[in-house]
């Protein structure tokens, strides 16, 4: 399993100033972190580690090659609880990384429904929850098939921190093989999940990790907030069993994982040397 980075180690820098600190840190795995659709004002002027959909999918795979690192996912993290709106991330634009991704070889696409916003979002009951995360997402799992590509839920809101909320999800589009996890062990414990439970059951689903792992301090927001972006220590130094997810996986063949991870270098050198301590690496 490779062990690389998000591509977002420097604040209001571009896509290439952080290929660049990913190579010196020794780096040579990293998700393709943010994307968008149409052109952005930030990423244009170089203020923004963003990478546009639109753009020649070629062009972003030779930038990478330039450095010596290879994508892995691309993340297309969307708002599925929210109403249908061009203004919002969703269906439109997860079809449009599916086809970037399978351009250049990359199969494993990223997304979740993220915490619902809107007062209609938030009036949703379970059942409407799980029917407009299966609507939205019907169209690009079948579209995936067919380009070779996986659709990965990522914990990462109130349907996908819960295993109930995955399962039902898988069942509502008829479990197709197209459609996958991507296991975030801080999103998942935060979300009041057991990291180990969810790596045990979706084991032959989960095709890309995002690690991390959370301090004592995170406790108390447990079961009460869904998805904290990155951490901030190495892994194995917080409360979340790290450990127990590698032995649940260690067999799974997982070909790639990332590092969510924001801090200084040793910071993620140590979370990296741990994973490999835990039998994660190669």
């Amino acid at each position: 399993m490779t062990i690389g980075v998000f591509l977002f180690n420097e604040p209001f820098a571009s896509v290439e100033v952080q290929l660049r600190r990913a190579r010196e840190m020794g780096f040579k795995h990293a998700d393709i972190t943010d994307t968008n659709a149409g052109g952005s004002m930030m990423g244009t002027a170089g203020f923004s580690p963003t990478i546009s959909l639109d753009e020649n999918p070629f062009e972003v795979k030779r930038l990478f090659e330039k450095y010596d690192i290879t994508p892995t996912t691309v993340c297309a993290h969307a708002g599925l609880l929210e109403p249908s709106n061009p203004g919002t991330y969703g269906t439109a634009e997860i079809m449009k990384a599916i086809k970037f991704a399978a351009a250049i070889g990359i199969t494993e696409v990223v997304t979740t429904e993220t915490d619902p916003r809107s007062e209609w979002a938030c009036s949703l009951s379970y059942a409407e929850q799980i029917f407009v995360i299966a609507e939205k997402l019907c169209v690009p799992v079948r579209m995936a098939a067919d380009y070779g590509v996986h659709v990965l839920l990522e914990p990462h809101g109130p349907v996908t921190d819960t295993i109930k909320g995955l399962q039902d999800v898988f069942n509502r589009l008829g479990n197709p093989d197209a459609l996958g996890v991507n296991l975030d062990t801080g999103n998942s414990w935060l979300g009041g999940a057991d990291p180990v439970e969810m790596a045990r059951i979706f084991k032959d689903k989960i095709h890309h990790i995002h690690w991390k792992d959370l301090g004592a301090e995170w406790e108390s927001k447990r079961g009460t907030e869904f998805g904290c972006g990155f951490s901030t220590i190495a892994l194995g130094e917080g409360v979340i069993d790290i450990k127990g997810v590698c032995d649940v996986l260690r067999d799974s063949g997982i070909a790639s994982s990332t590092l969510e991870i924001v801090g200084d270098d040793d910071t993620l050198k140590r979370s990296k040397a741990y994973l490999e301590q835990c039998g994660m690496g190669g």
